[in-house]
C-alpha cells in the first residue's frame, strides 16, 4: 500500500505536471504558429533547440539547468538580488526544468497542426475583415483541437515520468521536490520492492492508457503524431 510520503509524492507529481502542462501551452502555442508559419533561417536552429530534450540525456539537462538556476548561477543570482530565493531545490526550479524537457512534447504536434491548416481560409477570413487574434480564435484553434489534445496528453505524461531532470535541479527533498519517479528510486534502493511496485504500476498503467488514447485517435484518422 501507499504511505503518506508516497501519496505526498503522488500529489506533488499531479501538480507538477499540470503547471508544467499549462506554461508550456502558454509558451508553446505562439512558438509553434512562428514554427510553422516563418521561412526564417533561425527556424532550423530554434527546432533544434527545442527538440534537443529528445536526445539529450537528463542529466546533463539538469545539470547545465542548476548551473543556471542555482544560487551562483546566473539567473539564480539575479533573483537573489531581487530578494527572491533562487529556484533550485523548490518546487518552481522542477516546473523550470519540466517546461525545459518536455518542451519538444508540446511544440511538435502544434507546430504540425498548425502547419496543416490551409492558408486559404486564413486568407479568406482576412477578406472578411478579420483580425489576426479573430483568425487564430476563430479558425486556428477549432482545427488544431487535435494537436491541442496530443500536446495536453503527451506533455502531461511525460511530465510524469521524469527523473533524471528533477533529481538535478530539485534534489529528493519529501513533500517539497520529492516526485513519483524519484519516490521508486528511493523505495528500490531501500530493498522496498512492493512500495516500488506500487508506484511502478500507477506510471505504467497512466503511460499505456496514454498511448492507447493516441494510436485509437490514429486509427479513427486524427493523424496524432507521437514526438
Amino acid at each position: 500500500m501507499l504511505t503518506a510520503s508516497d501519496l505526498d509524492a503522488f500529489l506533488l507529481t499531479l501538480q507538477l505536471a499540470a503547471v508544467t502542462t499549462l506554461i508550456l501551452l502558454l509558451l508553446g502555442t505562439p512558438l509553434a504558429w512562428w514554427l510553422a508559419q516563418t521561412r526564417s533561417r533561425l527556424r532550423g536552429p530554434i527546432e533544434a533547440l527545442i527538440a534537443l530534450p529528445l536526445v539529450l540525456p537528463p542529466t546533463v539537462l539538469g545539470f547545465y539547468l542548476l548551473l543556471l538556476l542555482g544560487q551562483d548561477g546566473p539567473i539564480g543570482q539575479l533573483m537573489v538580488g531581487m530578494g527572491l530565493p533562487a529556484l533550485a531545490f523548490s518546487f518552481w526550479g522542477l516546473v523550470a526544468g519540466s517546461v525545459v524537457y518536455s518542451l519538444p512534447f508540446v511544440v511538435q504536434p502544434l507546430q504540425t497542426a498548425f502547419a496543416g491548416i490551409p492558408r486559404r481560409l486564413l486568407e479568406a477570413a482576412a477578406t472578411l475583415g478579420a483580425t489576426g487574434s479573430d483568425r487564430f480564435l476563430s479558425v486556428v484553434l477549432p482545427l488544431s483541437r487535435v494537436g491541442y489534445l496530443t500536446a495536453i496528453v503527451l506533455g502531461f505524461a511525460h511530465t510524469l515520468g521524469e527523473f533524471g531532470v528533477v533529481l538535478m535541479l530539485g534534489g529528493n527533498i519529501p513533500g517539497e521536490t520529492q516526485v513519483l519517479s524519484i519516490a521508486i528510486y528511493d523505495h528500490v534502493e531501500s530493498l522496498q520492492y512492493s512500495q516500488a511496485h506500487w508506484l511502478s504500476g500507477i506510471l505504467l498503467v497512466f503511460s499505456f492508457a496514454v498511448l492507447l488514447t493516441v494510436y485509437a485517435l490514429n486509427r479513427r484518422g486524427f493523424r496524432v503524431s507521437v514526438p
